[in-house]
């Protein structure tokens, strides 16, 4: 079985979890993508979407699925997402699409957080992808400053612009061992938007794809 096999099957697996009648939190990246194509093919069944993307944004509007605001819907009782890392313990790496604000935003508003990942990305530490950050431009030289005296290696993504208009600084650290501590340290450097790691509001499931089949890892 392929990477993009796995990622389709992990996807296609959350489907169960969508109520009839229900607005589903949508994530950002290729896995996603699988899972909205699915949830296309059951469009009739939910009201709705709310996108973490002006990316997924679109994939949902050719779809005929409607896009709301989460601002008009409330709480969600679903949010689906991938990861770029994630452990058994249901702590994620998330951002290597950009879109990290708005998927901890959208992830913090929903009940149940699923996500889909295919085997490669299960880590038993955090950290061997680089860590993103938002940042707001004309604070990106002073939170790399910050982010080095926490031990990290901050590198700026070049080229890459947010939906929310600002920059993205990839921090590399060496290991992750206490991925909650780590998340507050940085959400309290002055010009931090967000940051990619989704430990305070980890997933409630894991929908692990792989060669045997579909892993699913619930806290």
């Amino acid at each position: 079985m392929t990477q993009d096999q796995k990622k389709q099957a992990a996807a296609e697996a959350a489907i169960k979890y969508v109520e009839p009648g229900s607005v589903v939190g949508v994530g950002t990246g290729s896995t996603v993508n699988y899972f909205i194509d699915a949830l296309g093919r059951i469009k009739e069944r939910i009201e709705g979407a709310v996108a973490s993307s002006d990316a997924t944004t679109q994939r949902l509007n050719k779809l005929g699925i409607p896009v709301l605001d989460l601002n008009s819907t409330g709480d969600l009782n679903l949010y689906v997402d991938g990861a770029d890392e994630a452990t058994r313990q249901f702590a994620l790496i998330k951002g290597g699409g950009a879109a990290l604000t708005r998927e901890k935003i959208v992830a913090a508003a929903s009940r149940k957080f699923v996500c889909i990942i295919d085997d490669g990305k299960v880590v038993d530490v955090l950290g061997r992808f680089p860590l993103p950050i938002e940042v707001i431009p004309m604070a990106r030289s002073y939170v790399a400053r910050q982010v080095t005296q926490l031990g990290g290696q901050p590198v700026l993504r070049q080229g890459v612009t947010t939906d929310n208009g600002n920059v993205i600084l990839d921090v590399h650290f060496a290991h992750i061992e206490n991925p909650v501590g780590l998340e507050e340290r940085l959400n309290h450097i002055t010009g931090v938007v967000a940051n990619g790691l989704f430990a305070r509001r980890g997933a409630d499931v894991l929908l692990i794809g792989a060669s045997t089949g579909v892993t699913e890892l619930s806290v």
